[in-house]
């Protein structure tokens, strides 16, 4: 089904090239995207978090998603950072064994970067750990960015530093450090930003939260979102500051082990976008996947682009046709309404009803147009992208 606003380049052909065109004045104005490190929805209070673990270890979260257009039905497309760094650059569901950003031959993409590219947006992927690990850098600096890791940080610029990189918030002061170099040579700018803190072994400055450092994911969380806090502090002293949207999602959930093998209500994750002199608070409660993150911004933006993403807009596009994508390494989960569908090796298909406030899941029996509706969206990514047509 095509989507509104758009066009398709050649309806002969076997391809999604087509032509995006809202309505209205395009808004150049710059974007900090923030994937936050196993940022589960769980753990917010604006989602519902009750838990004892987890209550409270959120406030500038909650106050942002108060202030943010806020989506509450998001689902992660897989358990590993690579996955939501692929959802969210490329738009495409994820494909059987591992990530594209891992894979041999993965440059020059229709990507998210290279839409900002052609706008002449200064791209850039800034990571607080060694971007050479699940080669990040390499991937990002063949798709339209500039690729800036912990090796680009001086000594002054690093406060404290573990296993997997910088914390939240030297990496977050880098962040406006580079908005001020963009904003300087006059160019609107478009940061990717991967944090680590949230991670065992959750180890951070000690000082700064009620929680001590190296104790367990609770203090990972609310360390987490005490820097986001800052950044947003700090970002509001700029005078880039008005003109920017801040995206804060996570790149994947926490925890995805359980006794079903892709337990829906665990991949759940935040996403809030921030612009509060350009853009109203309200809560979208749509199914969606990563996948749909690039198209909606870039339709919030206005901007006219040529697209080959397998994700849609989802403030225009019908409801009827929400969807949302899971996986491990080997499953892939399919998801409409309240039916998922689990797809392994060996043509294995196993198909479940659950219920969306608990995730309680009920085996049922095989849903033919569920099925077809699946492959379709499986095996056609998997054409395109063997075929190379959603390349530049």
């Amino acid at each position: 089904m095509q989507e509104k606003e758009s066009r398709f380049i050649d309806k002969n052909t076997p391809s999604v090239s087509r032509i995006i065109q809202p309505g209205g004045v395009e808004k150049r104005l710059n974007i900090v995207l923030v994937i936050e490190e196993s940022m589960s929805a769980e753990y917010l209070t604006a989602f519902g978090s009750t838990m004892g673990l987890t209550k409270g270890l959120t406030p500038n979260l909650d106050k942002l998603g108060e202030e943010s257009l806020s989506f509450s039905h998001l689902y992660a497309t897989g358990t590993r950072t690579v996955r939501g760094l692929e959802a969210l650059t490329l738009s495409m569901p994820p494909l059987p064994g591992t990530s594209i950003v891992k894979r041999p031959d993965n440059e020059n993409f229709v990507s998210w970067g290279s839409v900002m590219k052609e706008k002449g947006y200064d791209n850039k992927f800034i990571y607080a750990g060694h971007g050479y690990f699940d080669n990040m850098n390499y991937f990002y600096e063949h798709n339209g960015f500039t690729a800036i890791d912990r090796t680009n940080f001086s000594k002054e610029e690093i406060t404290f530093t573990n296993a997997w990189g910088v914390c939240d918030e030297d990496l977050f002061l880098k962040v406006i450090k580079e908005a001020d170099r963009s904003y300087a040579d006059k160019k609107p700018f478009f940061s990717v930003v991967m944090t680590t803190s949230n991670h065992r072994p959750f180890t951070y400055p000690e000082g700064k939260i009620d929680i001590p450092s190296h104790t367990g994911r609770a203090g990972g969380v609310k360390y987490a979102d005490y820097a986001i806090g800052r950044l947003l502090a700090e970002a509001k002293k700029k005078a880039w500051f008005n003109d920017t949207l801040f995206i804060v999602v996570a790149d994947h959930c926490a925890g995805s082990a359980a006794k079903l093998a892709l337990p829906v209500k665990n991949y759940e994750i935040p996403l809030f976008i921030y612009a509060p002199s350009h853009i109203k608070p309200r809560v979208v409660d749509r199914m969606m996947s990563q996948i749909d993150v690039a198209p909606t911004v870039l339709s919030l933006l206005g901007m006219k682009y040529t697209s080959a993403f397998i994700g849609k807009n989802i403030l225009t596009s019908d409801p009827w046709t929400d969807r949302a994508f899971i996986s491990t390494y080997q499953k892939l989960g399919y998801i409409q309404g309240d039916k998922l569908l689990v797809l392994g090796p060996k043509k294995e298909a196993d198909y479940f009803s659950f219920v969306r406030k608990d995730g309680a899941t009920t085996v049922i029996k095989p849903q033919e147009e569920l099925l077809l509706d699946a492959l379709g969206y499986f095996q056609g990514t998997n054409y395109i992208y063997k075929n190379r047509l959603n390349r530049l």
